[in-house]
């Protein structure tokens, strides 16, 4: 890659398999919004963005050097070869091959643990768009300003400690529903050691890692994988939901109800890249559905 930076904006030259459609609106994010150019404008790590992509070339606008190496060339898995990916998980399975160049430019996210937490947390019994105004209003309300940034007010998300201090009638206005005590319930748990535990997880096993997120308030399997594979490099997790049972049943002819064996298939022929397999299963089975258009992972 050739990165360059130039009047408050980066262009990095040769990064492949990269669509921002396939990235941005695949349900592991919840705070990037498309633009009528196609480019996408979002805020993570507390910083504003807009980001836009031509053939190879990928633009940040409202981004600094030193800004996309401290933040957005891991937040966007740049130094990942999908290419490589691609090609072994789609050795030997057609399917797989299928949904692979129908979401060809997917890349998961390296996204701040804490904000994953909630966001899936919030994602379930939901839908993306109703997800994104929770989060928004939730960052709006409680979280930082960091400033106007394309005609708009932008806020970070608010952290564990100042959701921790809140009681649920805070929250009303954000409208998250009975999530809401689950979300105040996991910040003062998270809070306790100033998020240090939480933290540490991209360092521990995934064994690990879902025993501490099933220890937290509103916290299921589904959710634990969703943020362990969208937040602390847990590649190997295999999150299930409604739309992955189906194709796994469909297309792998598992019983939509054996949970464990899905997980053990997932093991053995997907490995550790499990959940990216399982993000082009997500996507083209979503994509492919008129349904489905809006759904969410958990």
């Amino acid at each position: 890659m050739i990165i360059t930076e130039e009047k408050n904006r980066v262009i990095i030259e040769g990064v492949k398999d990269f669509h921002l459609d396939h990235t941005f609106d695949n349900g592991q994010c919840f705070r990037w919004h498309r633009e009528e150019d196609g480019s996408y404008t979002g805020v993570a790590f507390g910083r504003a963005a807009n980001i836009g992509v031509h053939d190879e070339t990928l633009i940040l606008n409202n981004v600094s050097r030193k800004d996309c190496r401290e933040v957005w060339r891991n937040y966007l898995d740049l130094d990942r070869d999908y290419g490589t990916i691609k090609e072994m998980l789609s050795e030997g399975d057609p399917d797989m091959r299928r949904a692979v160049s129908y979401g060809f430019g997917m890349r998961i996210l390296q996204q701040d643990k804490w904000e994953t937490l909630v966001s899936f947390i919030l994602s379930q019994n939901n839908n993306i768009s109703r997800i994104k105004k929770c989060v928004e209003g939730l960052c709006t309300a409680h979280g930082d300003s960091i400033g106007e940034y394309r005609g708009q007010m932008r806020y970070a998300f608010p952290t564990a400690e100042a959701i921790a201090a809140l009681n649920p009638e805070d929250l009303d206005i954000c409208r998250l529903g009975y999530r809401a005590k689950y979300i105040i319930e996991t910040a003062k748990q998270v809070a306790e050691d100033n998020g240090r535990k939480l933290e540490s997880l991209g360092r521990a096993s995934a064994e690990e890692a879902y025993a501490y997120l099933l220890s937290l308030s509103g916290v299921g399997p589904k959710v634990a994988n969703c943020i362990m594979l969208f937040s602390m490099g847990k590649y190997e997790s295999f999150p299930l939901d409604v739309w992955i049972k189906r194709v796994m049943n469909q297309v792998y002819h598992i019983e939509e109800g054996n949970v464990k064996r899905m997980q053990e298939y997932a093991a053995q022929h997907f490995g550790g890249y499990g959940g990216i397999a399982q993000q082009y299963l997500f996507y083209y089975a979503r994509e492919s559905s008129s349904r489905g258009r809006d759904s969410t992972q958990c």
